[in-house]
């Protein structure tokens, strides 16, 4: 059901937003969340769900509220997702707010997590405090998109990223070949690690490259997962991702089981999953149906040596991706797909 909104309403639900913000890349596998308590049409405190383990973004904000002299009591809360009624890392953020005595919850998307699922609105409800949920539930719903994804679907979203030189071969196989984007992307490339929870490649990316595959240009308080597709055992043991301190995960699963792989990935919290493998693991994908979006990167350099990458509009297309925006990382142009949202 739809409801209208006043402007003040949508712009203390844009702060919650925004906060929420600050907990991207720390808070995985649960989703961002940001908060606002709001008194005589002024936001009074404010909190977000900051790392994992850690207060959860309605219980910061009433700590903010008492710490800065304020009362939460007879404020409304603006939540981004339906406040938890379950025991985890914390207790439920329903007591949390009843305790507080706030007289209203506004939220912008329910929690579809089955653990949730209403029962944080319905408990509110009976304890007399009313909820209103659908302010800005898009934004929200692209805010969390990859924890939307796993509870639906009980698999990672799927990102890919590849890059091609300026007639579309993904590698230099001459002597003295070496990466051909800038710096500037691979700092972008760091920043999209550092928002996944895993990294996949195929065996022969590892015993070619003796990639790191691991967040190093920009700040982040944890490592993604690497997982290695290695079904007949030939990665070369020396491999740096095997020696050093981070976590490598080698799969023996044949790219033809890729779904059972992604479901095994799903119970392992991995919510979003970055593919940096080379063309033969990116077309397995697409082939699959499997890509959810592709960060193609477009350098103007040219391979002596090119390695053709098979990639051009009509074959993502074909995997049901479409162009959705382009942008510029460094010197290069990257086009950035999504899939195609399906008819109800």
């Amino acid at each position: 059901m739809s409801e209208d909104w006043s402007e003040d309403e949508r712009t203390f639900m844009e702060r919650a937003l925004l906060i929420a913000e600050r907990g991207r890349g720390k808070v995985s596998p649960n989703p961002l969340v940001g908060c606002v308590l709001v008194k005589d049409g002024h936001i009074i405190a404010e909190g977000w769900h900051d790392h994992l383990g850690g207060l959860h973004a309605e219980q910061m904000a009433i700590h903010d509220a008492e710490e800065k002299g304020h009362s939460p009591n007879g404020a409304t809360a603006y939540v981004t997702l339906e406040p938890c009624n379950h025991f985890g890392r914390t207790p439920p953020c329903t007591e949390a707010l009843m305790w507080a005595g706030v007289k209203e919850v506004i939220i912008a998307h329910h929690d579809p997590n089955p653990t949730v699922r209403g029962d944080g609105c319905r408990v509110l409800e009976q304890a007399g405090i009313p909820t209103r949920v659908g302010l800005m539930v898009e934004e929200a719903n692209e805010q969390m998109r990859a924890f939307m994804h796993w509870c639906e679907h009980r698999r990672p979203l799927v990102t890919v990223k590849i890059a091609v030189d300026a007639n579309g071969s993904v590698d230099d196989t001459s002597e003295g070949s070496k990466r051909f984007t800038s710096h500037g992307c691979l700092e972008k490339v760091h920043e999209l690690r550092r928002d996944c929870d895993a990294v996949l490649v195929g065996v022969e990316t590892v015993n070619r490259d003796d990639p790191q595959l691991n967040v190093r240009m920009v700040p982040s308080t944890k490592q993604p997962l690497r997982v290695v597709i290695d079904p007949n055992q030939r990665i070369n043991p020396k491999a740096t991702l095997l020696n050093d301190e981070g976590e490598t995960l080698l799969m023996q699963e044949s790219f033809t089981g890729m779904p059972s792989l992604l479901h095994q990935l799903a119970d392992r919290d991995i919510q979003r999953l970055l593919v940096e493998g080379g063309p033969t693991t990116v077309a397995r994908l697409l082939e699959q149906q499997l890509v959810d979006e592709m960060f193609l990167v477009h350098s103007t350099v040219v391979h002596r040596s090119p390695v053709p990458s098979g990639l051009d509009a009509s074959k993502l297309a074909l995997a049901g991706l479409l162009l959705d925006q382009e942008y510029v990382w460094g010197e290069e142009r990257v086009e950035h797909y999504l899939r195609a949202p399906t008819e109800a």
